[in-house]
């Protein structure tokens, strides 16, 4: 692990809750984690991790997925394209407190010219209990707003 950020998975998908599939780890290469503290601005009144939090979190994880693939999201936009986010799932298992250290595990789960999923899962540091299930959907758009191809620069990273 190199400033919080570690690599490796394999994955099988396994069904859970309503119409979403769970992907379950077995032991591959082509995950990346985030080591995360939750802090105070991420907390409800009570101190426990505001539900939108985990949301700002998966951002976090596929930027820092997109960075192991050796590209940024900046670049991406650079060059006039934007991934905007159709279907966003999160699947809570449990919850998180204020100063608690956690996992952002992404991967990606599909990649097609103009699409392309990434699935999440958010864990407790010290325990690796799953705390919660996600993924999201990104549509690849040009300039001008219209779905458009990805270039084959990033296509060809992600699928690396």
């Amino acid at each position: 692990m190199i400033d919080g950020i570690s690599t490796g998975f394999k994955r099988e998908i396994a069904p859970h809750g309503e119409g979403m599939a769970v992907d379950k780890e077995v032991n591959h290469k082509d995950y990346v984690e985030v080591d995360l503290r939750v802090r105070y601005a991420e907390t409800d009144q009570m101190g426990v991790a505001y539900y939108g939090s985990y949301v700002v979190w998966f951002e976090v994880g596929r930027s820092e997925y997109c960075r192991a693939k050796g590209f940024s999201y900046g670049e991406l936009e650079g060059m006039g394209f934007r991934l905007v986010v159709v279907d966003l799932r999160c699947r809570y298992k449990g919850s998180v407190k204020y100063d608690e250290l956690i996992v952002v595990r992404t991967h990606l789960k599909d990649l097609k010219t103009r699409m392309v999923t990434f699935g999440y899962r958010i864990l407790r540091k010290d325990t690796q209990e799953v705390i919660v299930y996600g993924e999201t959907r990104h549509l690849c758009l040009n300039k001008r707003g219209n779905p458009s191809s990805m270039p084959e620069k990033f296509l060809n990273r992600l699928k690396s």
